[in-house]
């Protein structure tokens, strides 16, 4: 079989290369000509460009759509090669097994079209102001956009990412949830594993931003919430982490930032609820 790795990137050329360092030929455990790498980039100076062109020619660099990163991972597999495709992130680090380990998958369960890989978090969190994403080493459970395998027949068949999801917010939840709608099932490659490093959180007027994902995953869904639970849910999110800092008396600069970067969310979502809610509610309704 022949995979395609699509990597969406924006301007996050060092934590791209140290992705690439751990894709290069002969670093993976699997054949060099069963796999290919492509680079899709919404950075609005195509900034990866030269240095893909100078230190990875192996990969193929592609300049991304900018519409967001639904639609630029859409981008990446218009153009694979491969009969499967593997969605990873700019910013996490593969195993040097990970296509090894999906390979044996499939041959051991040919009628799987879905692989979930885990994703470790590198290390505990030390800083109220960091996140990593993760799943369970035994059970998977979210197919998070930066490690999973899809037949590429399979992705093409539900139209892929839905690109009305113009921030990175909850676009690889709904795959999951139209994947999980059909017949197929999604298999939990534990040995397929990448490490995600802690990276430092979006302002709260961004994060706020982003929160307009989540309204549109509602409607799409039909499970459209109020206002209030919307901001309980982001509220206990936050605090979960603030809380835990309190109790080790680990008081900072950075755990005000965190209850800033809270309020800041809460702001956005608040001022901008019933805005958003009228768009989706008029949109979907046709």
């Amino acid at each position: 079989m022949y995979f395609s790795i699509i990597i969406p990137t924006c301007n996050r050329n060092i934590l791209l290369g140290q992705c690439l360092d751990l894709l290069q030929k002969k670093v993976q455990t699997i054949g060099e000509l069963d796999y290919e790498v492509i680079i899709t980039d919404d950075s609005k100076d195509n900034g990866a460009k030269d240095m893909i062109q100078e230190k990875y020619p192996w990969a193929r660099w592609l300049e991304g759509p900018k519409k967001g990163p639904a639609s630029n991972r859409n981008n990446g597999a218009r153009h694979a090669k491969g009969e499967w495709l593997v969605f990873l992130d700019d910013d996490c680090l593969p195993k040097t097994n990970l296509l090894e380990s999906y390979s044996s998958l499939i041959t051991a369960n040919p009628e799987i079209k879905v692989l979930e890989g885990w994703i470790e978090r590198e290390r505990g969190m030390i800083s109220p102001i960091e996140r990593a994403p993760g799943n369970s080493k035994t059970t998977g459970g979210y197919l998070l956009s930066c490690n999973f395998a899809i037949k590429k027949n399979l992705f093409f068949e539900l139209e892929g990412f839905d690109e009305n999801f113009k921030y990175p917010h909850m676009e690889d939840y709904d795959l999951n949830a139209r994947i999980l709608a059909t017949t197929n099932k999604v298999l939990f490659a534990t040995e397929a594993k990448v490490v995600h490093p802690y990276r430092k959180i979006h302002s709260g007027w961004k994060l706020g931003k982003f929160e307009e994902m989540s309204i549109y995953y509602n409607y799409k869904h039909n499970q459209p919430s109020g206002l209030t639970p919307l901001l309980k849910s982001i509220a206990s999110t936050h605090l979960h982490i603030i809380t835990r800092f309190i109790k080790k008396l680990r008081f900072s600069y950075e755990l005000l930032i965190a209850i800033k970067i809270m309020f800041q969310h809460l702001a956005v979502v608040f001022f901008n609820f019933h805005k958003w809610n009228r768009r989706y509610a008029k949109a979907l309704a046709k």
